[in-house]
């Protein structure tokens, strides 16, 4: 029973990790269609903690955990950027109070090629496609053991001093133990819009909101989430940002702290 808690939590955290669309602008999780531009490149910093707890078969679980992940935009061309992003995740979960679980090291790396295919009037639409590479280790609950994939629609729409970005995403995970293709659901979508605000030179504020399948076979209840935040540019070329966010149904997380920084050269 223990390892069979310890193995649902660990796998739907790197479900969720993979379905999210880690590399937006942080704290947001919803993408924007912007590119770097040719010859130009991005390397982000982006660090998470948070807590988590539920009862599961009628053992009480309490999880904290984290990541920090560092992700490398390089623009092929002006509509066009490669994204390549290695996380590093650590998790322990207690069961009734008792330590069962442990671990950290290098989640599964992902792939993806951004391109910018409509603009116009501030309006533009961008198609994300994703490879999940099985680096993580499957024995410990950090990777999925199988090459994954998926794609993502982004819809922005810029209106000075606000803009709004849409995201409706696919992700097809494929599992290495047959305990963990018994227990996860492999399709999963995901949809969320977030919202932007330019307050003063340099600070915008930022809003975030959106669901998806619930990777959990035994539940149809979807993960719903809500980020409040800002990213500071300190200059034309370094941004920092800070952000909460809060799960609004059960399967979430209850709540996680945000950070991050992102260079551009």
């Amino acid at each position: 029973m223990s390892n069979a808690v310890k193995r649902m939590l660990a796998t739907v955290a790197v479900v969720c990790m993979s379905t999210g669309t880690a590399f937006a602008a942080h704290p947001l999780i919803t993408d924007d269609t912007g590119t770097q531009g040719k010859g130009k490149f991005q390397l982000e910093v982006n660090g998470e903690y948070g807590d988590d707890s539920e009862t599961v078969f009628g053992v009480k679980a309490a999880e904290k955990g984290g990541s920090l992940e560092s992700v490398f935009s390089a623009g092929i061309t002006d509509t066009i950027d490669f994204v390549l992003a290695v996380p590093y995740e650590w998790s322990r979960v207690k069961e009734n109070g008792i330590v069962a679980s442990d671990e950290d090291g290098i989640g599964d790396v992902t792939l993806e090629l951004k391109w910018r295919f409509f603009e116009k009037n501030g309006f533009s639409l961008a198609f994300k496609p994703s490879v999940g590479l099985p680096s993580g280790n499957v024995d410990k609950g950090l990777g999925t053991g199988k090459v994954g994939y998926g794609a993502t629609l982004i819809a922005s729409h810029e209106f000075d001093p606000f803009a709004v970005h849409l995201n409706l995403g696919y992700s097809h995970t494929r599992f290495k133990l047959q305990e963990d293709r018994d227990a996860n659901r492999a399709d999963i979508w995901h949809a969320s819009v977030a919202g932007m605000a330019e307050v003063m030179e340099g600070l915008q504020l930022v809003t975030n909101v959106g669901l998806e399948t619930n990777p959990d076979k035994t539940s149809d209840t979807p993960p719903v989430f809500f980020i409040g935040g800002a990213i500071y540019s300190l200059t034309d070329y370094l941004d920092l940002d800070l952000g909460v966010k809060v799960g609004l149904t059960k399967p979430e997380t209850d709540w996680a702290l945000l950070a991050g920084v992102a260079w551009r050269f």
